[in-house]
């Protein structure tokens, strides 16, 4: 199946879901990640990128397409929702390399397509809450971070992943200001990566990535807040200690390490007890977790829940 590129596309050539569902069919690595991790930059244009039906599925209805490239918060290119679907076309997401190194006993670099036929791709329609209270139900296409960790082969020391986006004011407009303190940075708790939830998305809607939502390769963590879905990756580092994330460091009053969804800690500046589904007009009530404790719940017991804001 050929993904088209974001700018080619239109709402109506959106396939229903039931024709553009394909099982991948894997290949299988050649080298271990060790020797396989320092492949060559890669210069093609992901080509057919084949991926297995959505394993969980959720009743709700997805959000248009066209909202989900549209409105968008990625402050490199802006920070205006609107921004990032009006500046992105500067960014090149191929070729691509994504660094992993730190405390792993196989670092190296890999090519963002040689990884993307390394591991077998699957869709995820995952409901996406921001801590601005809007939220959005979207079809990803990504394979479980967890494949990627158990390859790298983190050494018992690695309490942590660590992750950096792209700096290149050159591709990317909005670092040229001193909004965020570049690059980009987020982490995840060991557990926490290796969720089976936890995902790295390189397509949605059964097309690649497009920039504006974190072209070509970004994290989904569905039980977490927006800020922690860094875009544009660059680096996964495996480190001891809690690492430091962009918008802790920003406003650590306002946003915490853990960024769980939690309707019972409110925001400093607004409530985090209901959300606006973009396009719905009534309010809904935010669910803990995001509606996915059953499958995270169990990895914050015996910690404070506001903490884990």
């Amino acid at each position: 199946m050929l993904i088209r590129s974001a700018p080619d596309l239109k709402d109506r050539d959106v396939t229903d879901e039931g024709l553009y569902l394909r099982r991948r069919e894997f290949i299988a690595a050649g080298a271990a990640l060790g020797a396989g991790l320092a492949f060559g930059a890669g210069e093609a244009e992901a080509a057919a990128l084949q991926y297995a039906p959505n394993k969980m599925p959720i009743s709700e209805t997805q959000t248009p397409l066209k909202d989900v490239t549209s409105y968008n918060n990625f402050y490199e290119f802006g920070t205006a929702k609107d921004d990032p679907a009006a500046n992105a076309g500067t960014l090149k997401p191929r070729p691509w390399t994504v660094t992993v190194d730190g405390l792993c006993a196989k670092p190296g670099h890999i090519a963002i397509d040689d990884l993307i036929k390394r591991f077998p791709l699957e869709e995820r329609i995952y409901r996406m809450r921001c801590v601005e209270a809007w939220s959005m139900v979207i079809p990803w296409v990504g394979f479980p971070l967890a494949g990627l960790i158990r390859q790298a082969q983190p050494t018992g020391q690695a309490k942590y992943v660590a992750f950096e986006t792209l700096f290149d004011p050159r591709q990317m407009p909005g670092q040229r200001d001193n909004v965020i303190d570049w690059p980009y940075r987020e982490g995840l708790r060991m557990d926490e990566a290796m969720n089976p939830l936890t995902l790295m998305a390189v397509g949605l809607y059964g097309q690649t990535l497009p920039n504006q939502d974190g072209a070509p390769i970004r994290l989904v963590t569905p039980w977490k807040y927006g800020f922690k879905g860094i875009k544009s990756i660059v680096k996964i580092s495996f480190v001891a200690t809690a690492p430091k994330t962009s918008w802790n460091m920003l406003a650590p009053n306002e946003y915490g390490f853990y960024g769980n969804v939690n309707p019972e800690v409110d925001h400093p500046r607004w409530s985090q007890s209901t959300e606006r589904r973009i396009g719905e007009f009534f309010r809904r009530k935010t669910l803990p977790f995001n509606g996915y404790g059953d499958q995270v719940a169990s990895m914050y017991r015996g910690l404070d829940p506001r903490q884990l804001y």
